[in-house]
């Protein structure tokens, strides 16, 4: 049963991240904030462009011998894909990573150049094997990219950093794609910046935090297609939901207009570059919906199609 990682686990997994990720820099972002100081925790700048290289590597050193001598199955759009994949090369064991039919090119190209074996499989039957673990007739020890102990400790170790950097934070901003981000940051803020409140950042193509504080369980939301991913899932996973009640303050919305928009400003303003998810933290932040005078946003990934990047830096929405 998944729970909130309790401050001795965070600071056992920094340490045994420590000298394999980056410490990444929270820096001001330099574009009109409305009055608001708006800080941008750079987690776009990891190897291989996201935050989940934390979480993957600290989920296979996590692992037994015996479990990885099996292999190591996931599921990811592509950037725990991208995490669990280096780290399987770094220890010399297999990895095999489900995506859906519409994962962007570029980070299956990246996680085959990482040595991984890629399954495809249309949405519906990819959620399937995400909400349930199961996966008949592969082989491998199944590491869940959001519902993982070891997951949402080692996503943990970004909320205390955020802490150290900015312990005036009244709200940190969090992409929500399955939850493990957001859990992970705020269980570690809980211990040691309780004032701070973490409010997820979802757009108009899915919502499903929002419905679920709604209706106080999770609920299935439609997803419309967009350029977003990363970002907004059918559902809040049955058992994130608990812990998201628990350590979430709230979902702020924008629109699929305002996280291109967010993209652009990140890529003029701060010469940052942000995917999707990467992007929706400032935008959320920049809807003038967030009541704080300090605010931390968290930029989770970079990893974008070039052909939609050159889109929006042209000032147009893709597809």
């Amino acid at each position: 049963m998944l729970y909130l990682p309790s401050l001795p686990e965070i600071e056992a997994a920094r340490a045994r991240l420590n000298g394999r990720v980056l410490r990444t820099p929270l820096v001001p972002f330099y574009g009109d904030s409305g009055g608001q100081r708006i800080y941008l925790k750079l987690e776009c700048l990891q190897p291989f462009g996201s935050f989940k290289i934390r979480a993957g590597l600290n989920a296979l050193l996590s692992l037994s011998a015996a479990d990885l001598a099996e292999g190591v199955l996931t599921t990811s759009a592509g950037n725990f894909g991208q995490g669990v994949a280096y780290a399987a090369r770094e220890l010399g064991v297999a990895a095999t990573v489900v995506v859906p039919e519409n994962a962007a090119r570029n980070k299956i190209n990246a996680m085959e150049a990482l040595g991984a074996r890629i399954l495809p499989m249309p949405l519906g039957d990819w959620w399937h094997v995400l909400a349930t673990r199961e996966l008949p007739g592969q082989r491998g020890h199944f590491v869940h990219p959001v519902a993982e102990q070891t997951v949402l400790t080692g996503n943990a170790t970004i909320g205390l950093e955020i802490a150290e950097d900015c312990p005036e934070a009244e709200v940190v901003l969090v992409p929500f794609g399955g939850g493990g981000l957001a859990v992970g940051i705020a269980s570690a803020l809980r211990h040691v910046l309780p004032a701070a409140r973490v409010l997820v950042a979802e757009s108009e193509a899915a919502e499903p935090v929002r419905a679920a504080f709604a209706a106080n369980e999770p609920t299935r939301v439609p997803h419309h297609p967009s350029f977003i991913d990363g970002m907004g899932a059918a559902a809040v996973l049955p058992e994130m939901w608990p812990l998201v009640r628990e350590v979430i303050k709230g979902s702020v919305t924008s629109t699929v207009a305002g996280v291109a928009e967010a993209i652009r400003l990140l890529a003029v303003k701060n010469h940052v570059m942000a995917e999707g998810a990467g992007g929706g933290a400032l935008a959320a932040a920049l809807t003038g919906k967030v009541d704080a005078k300090v605010i931390v946003c968290v930029v989770s990934g970079g990893n974008i199609d070039p052909e939609k990047y050159a889109q929006i830096l042209a000032g147009q929405v893709p597809g």
